[in-house]
């Protein structure tokens, strides 16, 4: 199939509007960044405060939300829109935000890119992340028990060691990854929420785009290494136990989702690119634990992805103000979207 159709934002904006809409900010992305991590300790440190373990409940759903911001944040430097300057933009997006979380900056800014190009065509490399549905309740409800349980973690986590351990031979030797295999290693890192074994991941990747993997497997062990020396040294064992049960259960239901908000049940095919992605409006609940800074502006994204992630909403008032609102595919929740893509069927 061919790309997907663009659409010119001439056709919307006045010139002097996108420049604005498209300005990178020097401080706006580190504010966010920095308002996850933030946001991350105030929680662990009410739980620890209240100190009783009913409120670690709310706590792991609370850090999991954040958690996935702070993916959030890693995506928009693989746009370059986290800091105008590359180098601190890269440097933010890997350590700061991609690597607590298990992804990888470069691996994901290929791939990314190339699901943008061919959104919901056979070519889009996050494809089987929507074409399962719609599908039974029943189904649905048994992802989410391995989101809840930690499953999900464990399959995909098994899964990345295995593949560092065999490209850390090769790593050790100075060889490099192949020319184009990092679309493929990308798709490992940072399908957290798709139900794939060992096998099924691994099978895309040749031996030696697996060093790539290695490479963000050590980053996401350094990171986790230094959060626990951390939580060591400042309270015990507890802060970093809340850290990684939120990483291995509510950051696994949070991201997978938006991945089903984001494109479950939209339009296929290269033709009116309003239909590709869905947007969904967010109530303060669902903004802390589901649709972190911005994220649910997913049709704007798409539809303009050199717009910031703190302009999107700026974005999807205008196109509703200027008559688009009719073309694009809006969720009034993530209620009615689940709804939409299940039937009680088993």
């Amino acid at each position: 199939m061919g790309v997907v159709a663009a659409v010119k934002p001439k056709d919307i904006f006045a010139a002097d509007e996108w420049a604005a809409l498209t300005r990178v900010s020097g401080w706006r992305g580190l504010w966010l960044v920095a308002h996850a991590w933030a946001s991350i300790i105030a929680i662990i440190a009410i739980a620890l405060w209240i100190g009783h373990w009913i409120a670690f409940v709310p706590a792991i759903a609370l850090i999991g939300g954040r958690q996935l911001g702070l993916a959030i944040l890693m995506h928009d430097a693989a746009h370059g829109l986290l800091h105008p300057k590359r180098a601190v933009n890269n440097f933010v997006g890997q350590w700061l935000t991609g690597a607590a979380v298990g992804s990888e900056l470069t691996a994901y800014r290929t791939y990314h890119l190339a699901h943008h190009r061919y959104t919901q065509q056979a070519e889009d490399p996050d494809l089987s992340l929507s074409a399962p549905f719609p599908t039974s309740r029943a189904s649905l409800v048994r992802k989410v028990f391995r989101d809840l349980s930690g499953q999900t973690f464990l399959k995909q986590r098994g899964a990345q060691f295995a593949l560092a351990a065999k490209g850390l031979p090769m790593l050790l030797r100075g060889e490099a990854m192949p020319k184009g295999r990092e679309t493929s290693a990308g798709t490992i890192l940072n399908r957290s929420a798709r139900d794939a074994g060992p096998a099924g991941m691994s099978a895309p990747m040749g031996a030696q785009a697996a060093v790539t993997v290695t490479k963000s497997t050590l980053r996401f062990l350094l990171v986790q290494v230094v959060l626990l020396a951390l939580s060591l040294s400042l309270y015990g064992w507890t802060p970093y136990l809340l850290w990684l049960a939120a990483l291995a259960t509510s950051f696994q239901l949070a991201l997978r989702i938006r991945n089903i908000a984001e494109h479950a049940c939209t339009a296929t095919g290269p033709g009116d690119p309003f239909s590709h992605a869905r947007t969904t409006r967010a109530n303060i609940v669902e903004r802390a634990l589901l649709a972190p800074y911005w994220v649910n502006f997913h049709a704007e994204h798409h539809l303009f992805m050199g717009v910031p992630a703190y302009r999107l909403a700026r974005v999807h008032t205008m196109l509703i103000e200027r008559g688009y609102g009719a073309r694009m595919t809006i969720a009034d929740n993530y209620a009615s979207v689940l709804r939409l893509v299940t039937s009680p069927a088993v």
